[in-house]
């Protein structure tokens, strides 16, 4: 159940073919520095051979591109909503860049956000810009890790009489949750828990997988596609 609503917007294993979105959006994050190769230690402790920020996508140009992406993503994955929705914080910039590249295809779509605590003055509460009563939500953010802002942003909409339609993210790192240790049997991703628990497709730009076709085809990355190979076999999620 849980793999049948989880998409890579590929639907199943990388098979490049040139600057599709997900060749895109690798080549993008390397250029903007936001996908990066060496030794990191995660919130997790475990020591990653590679790190994602989508913070580092700081331009005009590099967020009109992503933007692109993300829109392509979508589109193929072929989730019905009607208004976008950005968690605080990074979810933000993302879903409005988003907003503004699927009105540049002509379709003008509301968008809304959160904030990170409620406004006690002016207009007052936690949800900001397009009403979510009656819309169907997609939900727009860089990664789930731990699956906290998501379920957030689900009770948020939930509670404005929105329904959740379907989730966007930047990278999907294919990895069981949890920490250095995993427990037997217990090898299901953030992403695809998020998905199970509540029944929600979650699309994703890019995946692990991604990145390792990505970098079999790139002679340069052949020492760090051992790496991520490694990584994946001790930490990859399994379902």
């Amino acid at each position: 159940m849980t793999r049948a609503l989880l998409y890579d917007a590929g639907f199943g294993r990388p098979s490049f073919k040139p600057m599709d979105h997900r060749t895109r959006f690798l080549h993008l994050a390397l250029r903007a520095d936001a996908l990066r190769f060496g030794e990191f230690t995660l919130k997790s402790g475990r020591t990653s051979p590679y790190f994602f920020n989508a913070g580092r996508f700081d331009s005009g140009a590099a967020l009109a591109e992503l933007a692109r992406c993300y829109a392509d993503a979508v589109d193929a994955a072929g989730v019905e909503y009607d208004l976008l929705f950005g968690p605080a914080y990074k979810g933000i910039p993302l879903a409005t860049v988003l907003a503004c590249e699927f009105a540049r295809r002509g379709r003008d779509l509301p968008l809304a956000f959160n904030r990170k605590e409620a406004k006690a003055h002016g207009e007052g509460g936690r949800l900001i810009g397009a009403p979510l009563e009656g819309r169907r939500v997609l939900i727009v953010d860089d990664v789930i890790t731990a699956g906290t802002a998501i379920r957030e942003a689900l009770a948020l909409i939930g509670d404005a009489g929105g329904a959740a339609a379907g989730i966007v993210i930047a990278l999907d790192r294919q990895e069981a949750a949890g920490g250095v240790d995993i427990a037997p049997g217990a090898r299901r991703s953030a992403a695809e828990t998020v998905a199970h628990e509540h029944g929600l497709p979650v699309v994703a730009v890019a995946t692990l997988d991604d990145l390792l076709g990505f970098a079999e085809a790139d002679a340069g990355l052949a020492a760090q596609r051992e790496a991520l190979l490694a990584y994946r076999a001790r930490y990859g999620s399994g379902g």
